[in-house]
């Protein structure tokens, strides 16, 4: 079942969301060559505290942190450690928070200090596919329009699109329903309706785009050990259009 929220509701998901922006763009600051991602990871639970929320994947099926760090190949779910970023490294960073009974998810890509020609690209090419994805967030679409915007845009320029992780609905829970892949057919699946709310995510591969699981039971990387980058938006469809509620500006 998809849940519907009511303008109110999603004005509610709106300051959990500002929440999640404000904080990565505090942690995206002091990313730098030589700083730790546990580091990282403390800047992120502090920040959630002081404003009164709670990190959204601490404790979350026995994950520990506040933050998923990603580094190079490794895909989303990368655990916070004491190894400190090389100049030249690619990090993704993925957050949620939950504030007042409403969860809010985003995440962002970044270069470590001065980083190949190569790596930006991808970095780049990410990036544009979620804009493009969430132009198809629009009442009357289909589900499979978003996934079909991002697949279109990123196979169009070399890169590929990962199968195993996908995009979801988010609300008073952090994953509800629809799942939503980055690729497919377009004009499949649920049609879309003003009051849906979904973490939209590409996850793109440098090179091919299968994956495996470390035995952490959570750090995925690429088979294949290509770079990866991956960007999401907690996004709102209204009669308007999309809403972008995790905007970074």
């Amino acid at each position: 079942m998809i849940i519907l929220k009511s303008p109110l509701e999603i004005e509610k998901m709106r300051r959990s969301c500002r929440m999640v922006a404000e904080i990565l763009k505090i942690v995206k600051a002091v990313v730098k060559p030589g700083i730790t991602t546990c580091s990282l990871d403390e800047i992120a639970e502090r920040e959630t505290v002081r404003r009164g929320a709670l990190p959204a994947f601490k404790g979350y099926s026995g994950y520990k942190f506040a933050l998923c760090c990603s580094v190079n190949d490794q895909v989303v779910h990368g655990m916070p450690n004491k190894r400190e970023l090389c100049d030249g490294d690619i990090l993704s960073l993925d957050f949620g928070v939950l504030y007042e009974g409403f969860y809010g998810d985003a995440a962002i890509t970044l270069p470590v200090g001065s980083v190949a020609q190569s790596s930006q690209k991808l970095i780049d090419v990410t990036e544009q596919s979620l804009y493009k994805a969430i132009e198809y967030a629009v009442p009357g679409g289909h589900l499979s329009d978003i996934s079909n915007g991002v697949q279109e845009y990123v196979e169009s320029r070399g890169y590929s699109v990962v199968r195993d992780f996908v995009g979801h609905g988010i609300g008073r829970s952090l994953h509800e329903n629809p799942q939503i892949p980055n690729y497919g057919k377009p004009g499949r699946g649920p049609k879309l309706k003003p009051g849906m709310v979904l973490a939209i995510e590409p996850m793109i591969n440098e090179k091919g785009f299968a994956v495996k699981v470390l035995a952490d039971g959570w750090t995925a990387v690429t088979c294949d050990g290509g770079l990866s980058a991956h960007f999401e938006h907690t996004v709102a469809i209204t009669e308007n259009g999309p809403d972008i509620l995790t905007k970074f500006d």
